[in-house]
């Protein structure tokens, strides 16, 4: 039987994410383009300061996640810091596991949150296109500040440097508080979530990436009720992240937001943590992330919604 052809763009003219997803449609993405926050996490792990923690081993640890995590996940989502080229060149990935390039350029002090992001000029995209490089991702902080319009430009700019170079793009709004919001305490997650979405989902991305709405906390109808939200705010395929989910509610968030419509997962923390501490990271990535990693696997695969029925798209013809 012949496989069904998949349309090759979004409307709007993105590149469609066929190359990211699983043969089902849906998307078990693994994330490692942590950067000062995984040097964090090893150094706190180890209990020594951030400084004493090497360039090398940020990578040696990016090239174990890749060698044992990438046999069960769609794509790889890299930093050219500290793993890209590396992973590139060792041929570190299955062909079924597409890599990722982040293009963001972090705004972070040593130890604290990511407070900003801007795209990463120096980025050679024709060359990561070129070395096999499937998608490009860019990480945006939204605030309800003045910087809004600002954002929404940067990603419309991200996605058409997509376009050209005939990539996938990932937009990452990251919901965040503004410093009169944390000190009222008047930050409304789910709000925030949908707010950002309805602001930057309009750029068209061929994947959007956002929070689980309770942080990943409640029942599944509970985070489902909420993601539905995010579902009716975004007209492309969306998948979540697992940034602020405990690993143990990250299973059960997974499934609520695939219930309401999303696609899959593009998850770093909520897979490898445990191994950061381990004696032999590379037995804990081959045994429990591996793990966990198929077992999020099967819950995209039951209840996520396929891409190409996710979002409006069109036939490129020649």
């Amino acid at each position: 039987m012949t496989a069904p052809r998949h349309p090759d763009t979004l409307a709007g003219g993105s590149v469609a994410p066929a190359a990211l997803a699983r043969p089902s449609g849906t998307f078990a993405m693994v994330a490692a383009d942590q950067r000062d926050s995984l040097r964090t996490m090893l150094a706190e792990r180890a209990g020594v300061p951030g400084d004493a923690v090497p360039d090398d081993r940020l990578t040696a640890f990016k090239l174990a996640v890749a060698r044992e995590l990438g046999p069960f996940a769609s794509a790889l989502l890299l930093d050219r810091d500290y793993g890209y080229h590396q992973v590139t060149a060792e041929g570190a990935l299955p062909a079924g596991c597409a890599p990722i390039l982040a293009v963001d350029v972090l705004d972070q002090p040593p130890g604290g949150a990511v407070h900003d992001t801007s795209l990463d000029e120096e980025a050679d995209v024709k060359a990561a296109a070129a070395e096999g490089c499937r998608g490009l991702k860019l990480l945006v902080i939204w605030r309800r500040d003045d910087q809004r319009d600002r954002r929404v430009a940067l990603a419309h700019r991200f996605v058409q440097l997509c376009r050209d170079a005939g990539l996938a793009s990932v937009l990452e709004p990251v919901a965040r508080p503004t410093p009169e919001e944390e000190t009222a305490g008047t930050f409304r997650l789910n709000d925030s979530i949908v707010e950002a979405a309805r602001e930057l989902a309009p750029s068209k991305p061929s994947v959007y990436k956002c929070q689980i709405p309770n942080g990943g906390r409640g029942t599944v109808s509970e985070i489902a009720a909420q993601a539905e939200r995010v579902d009716a705010a975004v007209d492309v395929p969306w998948v979540v992240l697992s940034q602020g989910v405990s690993a143990d509610d990250f299973p059960r968030a997974v499934e609520a937001a695939c219930r309401a419509g999303a696609s899959g997962f593009l998850a770093g923390r909520a897979l490898w943590t445990n191994a950061l501490g381990a004696p032999e990271p590379t037995a804990a990535l081959r045994g429990p992330s591996a793990d966990r990693l198929r077992r999020l696997t099967d819950i995209v695969d039951t209840h996520g919604r396929p891409w190409w029925t996710a979002a409006a798209v069109e036939e490129v013809t020649a």
